[in-house]
Formats: structure tokens, C-alpha cells, sequence
């Protein structure tokens, strides 16, 4: 059975996209097949594998809009073992259009259940809570929320549960989520008192693995490499290794 996994957060710059490319290297460096799919119409997932989203011709507008065949849309990375489906400034059109269609927040859900190819489909969210992530949470076995120690990425936190506790109640009894401490400063100590905070609030719902700041992965970004095979021996490669293989277990 394939793992969705989604990313996802209402506020931007909480490395939602670092998040979902590392994870995804990770995967594979554990010998899994991953499929990325890019649910932003900033296209920034598309961009950080080093693809220029205004070249995209066929991207997640077509499969959301028209049900084309997700595997007919998928692209080889320069990292064997992990695909992509990019997005464009089409996707822009989602919100307007989706919610005017017949059962609409299980189009993503549909489109992905047939697919065997993959063991894990990792889903990189808008930052935003519309009709995508919508999509996004209906489809998916595990939310990852990154989310950083610091108060207004924290206070978001509620406005994402909510929408957790709805699509449970309502569309997908079986979504389990994960918080993500990421951007982590230990010089900063409102950084630890907020993650201890976290911790003591939603205990088993915090991830053991933290993501410290680290430089390197802006360089793996400009690279278009995940940090797992761009840097493979730094703090932060490591990290979202052991995050990798705590997923797993908890999907």
C-alpha cells in the first residue's frame, strides 16, 4: 500500500518545501520510490528539484482540472528512485474553481488510489487552507505540520487542527498528523521554551526529530538536490534522515 504523506501549513517560510524534498531524498535513500507532488501554485517545490515552473506544459492544474492520469504527468528527478509532478501559476485557478465542482474534496483522493508505483506520494501543500489542502488532507495518511518555535507559526497551529478535526469527523476518519519543530535556533531561548511548550501541549503529536537552522540547506535548494544528496554528511541531511525513518513508523 502506498503512503500519502501531506505537508502542509497555513503560514509560509516554516521550510514546508525543504520539509517535503528532504523527506523525500530521505525516503529514497532508504530505498523507497517517491513521488513528489506540487499543490503549490507558487511552484516552489517544482523549483527547489530545478525544474523553472514557467517551462511546465502538463502539471497538477491538469490532473486537478481534468482528472489526467497523475502518472502520465510524472518526471524523472536527477535523484533516481524520486519523481515529481510540478505545478505552474495554473494552479492559481483551484480555489476558484474546485469548490464549484461535485464532491470536490475527494478529486486528489480519486486520482491517487490507483497508484501502485510508489511506496510513499509526499503531497507539498499551499499555505493556505482552501480547497487544495482540502484535497490534500482527504488523500493523505499523515499531516506533517511544520511548524517554527516561535509564536505566530505556533498560534497558526489552531486554525490547522481545526480543519484536522473536521476532515476526521467528516471525510477521513484515518488522517494522523505529526508536528514539525523546524528552523530551530538553541542559541535563541524563546526557541526552547517554545518547543518545550509544544511538547508539553501535544506530546506524542511533536516529532522526536528537530530541524536546526542550517545554511546548507539554501545551497541545496540552489543546487535543485534534496540536502540528503547534496550534503549527505551535515546536521541537517541527518536529521531529516531520522525524520524520515520516524514517519515511517508512524504512518
Amino acid at each position: 500500500m502506498t503512503n500519502i504523506i501531506a505537508i502542509a501549513s497555513e503560514k509560509g517560510g516554516v521550510s514546508k518545501t525543504t520539509t517535503a524534498v528532504s523527506v523525500g531524498g530521505a525516503l529514497v535513500k532508504a530505498g523507497q520510490e517517491v513521488l513528489l507532488i506540487d499543490l503549490d501554485p507558487q511552484a516552489s517545490l517544482t523549483l527547489a528539484l530545478g525544474t523553472p515552473p514557467h517551462t511546465i506544459r502538463r502539471s497538477t492544474a491538469d490532473m486537478l482540472f481534468t482528472a489526467t492520469t497523475p502518472i502520465s504527468l510524472s518526471r524523472e528527478t536527477s535523484i533516481a528512485g524520486l519523481d515529481l509532478i510540478p505545478s505552474n501559476a495554473e494552479l492559481i485557478m483551484a480555489e476558484r474553481f474546485l469548490p464549484i465542482r461535485k464532491d470536490y474534496k475527494n478529486i486528489l483522493k480519486n486520482l491517487l488510489a490507483d497508484i501502485q508505483l510508489y511506496d510513499t506520494i509526499i503531497l507539498d501543500c499551499p499555505p493556505a487552507l482552501g480547497a487544495i489542502t482540502h484535497n490534500a488532507l482527504v488523500a493523505a495518511n499523515l499531516l506533517v505540520i511544520p511548524t517554527l518555535p516561535e509564536y505566530l507559526s505556533v498560534y497558526t497551529l489552531r486554525n490547522m487542527l481545526s480543519i484536522v478535526h473536521s476532515i476526521r469527523m467528516k471525510d477521513n476518519p484515518k488522517l494522523n498528523y505529526r508536528i514539525l519543530i523546524s528552523m530551530f535556533d538553541q542559541r535563541i531561548g524563546s526557541h526552547i521554551n517554545i518547543s518545550k511548550q509544544l511538547r508539553t501541549t501535544f506530546k506524542q503529536a511533536v516529532c522526536n526529530t528537530i530541524i536546526q537552522v542550517d545554511t546548507r540547506l539554501r545551497d541545496s535548494t540552489v543546487a535543485g538536490i534534496p540536502i540528503t544528496h547534496f550534503a549527505a554528511n551535515t546536521r541537517s541531511a541527518k536529521e531529516y534522515l531520522a525524520l524520515a525513518q520516524e514517519l515511517t513508523e508512524n504512518v
